[in-house]
């Protein structure tokens, strides 16, 4: 009989971290979109964020509550008490039975423009604790266009790898074949509600729900929308822009100093000829006192990626919302002829 070696917690538990499978689903209750909703809505056009708590179940990351962080401007000491804050808020839910468990956060944005460095800090710094973390991102301002503007994110693995070398040079960027759209990943949302609250939902629908007509949705005017999404489109093409010639002005410094050194090393070599055929000892052919042999840094391509994908995000809000609002005057069209 083969001896069976114990092992610890620790051991186990690291080996079913690796065998974790990946994220599939982030299953959300509908009480908590509701909460987000509301306190995204109420602070809007400001910005505000808050907790998740749920689940780590396999393939499927469960958000079974949510509080929100107080709106408070930056401070060392503001910041100390709302970590005091979120502290006591887990303390207190822990108390009462309910999940407690961190599983990312959410934040409202406006127009989407959401694809920051900061949002990328945050979830370095949730990562340090937490191996499987999302952000839930909600856009007021999209949802009054009739749509439910909510996602989930998270970063890429190869993306983090990444980030924590801090090297986004091309060459490492091709290395690792990666491109501008391999930043986040976005996670499919389930809504998920219990058996009592479905009950009580089809209690609370009208018996005749064609009386019940939403006007709304017939709104041809978008235009606001679209102007607002167009100015940051063109914020962003001017920040690329901007992007591009500083890596215009890296390569033409780059091959400015490839032709200097081109231009020493020819003299140095006519040089040591010259001490070799009067019998003296060559010099050196690399000289690192010199200017030109000090390597160029490159700019990080970080900044570029963003405002890409950022861009990437602004013109498909464009596309749907000019493709709903075509749909709209279509149907207009169509009534105002019969």
């Amino acid at each position: 009989m083969a001896n069976v070696v114990p092992r610890s917690f620790l051991q186990v538990a690291a080996k079913e971290e690796e065998a974790a499978p990946p994220l599939r689903v982030v299953q959300i209750e509908g009480l908590v979109i509701l909460k987000i909703i509301k306190h995204c809505k109420e602070f809007s056009p400001s910005l505000v964020t808050g907790q998740l708590l749920g689940l780590d179940v396999g393939s499927v990351l469960e958000v079974t509550n949510c509080f929100p962080f107080p709106v408070r401007e930056e401070d060392e000491e503001i910041e100390a008490e709302g970590a005091n804050y979120q502290l006591e808020m887990m303390r207190c839910l822990r108390e009462v039975n309910v999940d407690n468990n961190t599983v990312g956060w959410y934040q409202s944005t406006l127009f989407g423009s959401f694809q920051t460095v900061e949002l990328i800090e945050t979830f370095m710094n949730y990562q340090e604790n937490i191996k499987r973390c999302v952000c839930i991102i909600y856009d007021p301002s999209r949802s009054n266009q009739g749509v439910l503007a909510l996602k989930a994110l998270k970063l890429s693995d190869s993306f983090m790898e990444l980030y924590r070398s801090n090297n986004f040079t091309g060459e490492k960027l091709r290395e690792k074949n990666l491109s501008w759209v391999d930043i986040f990943e976005e996670i499919p949302i389930k809504v998920s509600n219990s058996a009592l609250i479905s009950a009580f939902m089809t209690e609370l629908e009208p018996d005749t729900p064609v009386t019940q007509c939403d006007y709304e949705r017939l709104q041809l005017s978008t235009n606001p929308y679209l102007e607002r999404n167009v100015e940051f489109l063109i914020e962003c093409m001017d920040d690329l822009s901007m992007e591009q010639q500083k890596f215009q002005f890296y390569y033409r410094n780059l091959s400015r100093q490839q032709a200097q050194q081109q231009a020493w090393l020819q003299k140095r070599r006519s040089d040591n000829m010259a001490r070799k055929a009067a019998g003296e000892e060559p010099l050196p052919e690399e000289d690192p006192s010199n200017p030109a042999f000090k390597p160029i840094p490159e700019p990080s391509r970080l900044d570029s990626f963003l405002i890409t994908n950022q861009i990437a995000n602004y013109c498909n809000q464009i596309n749907g919302v000019a493709g709903q609002s075509f749909s709209r005057l279509y149907l207009m069209k169509a009534l105002q002829e019969n």
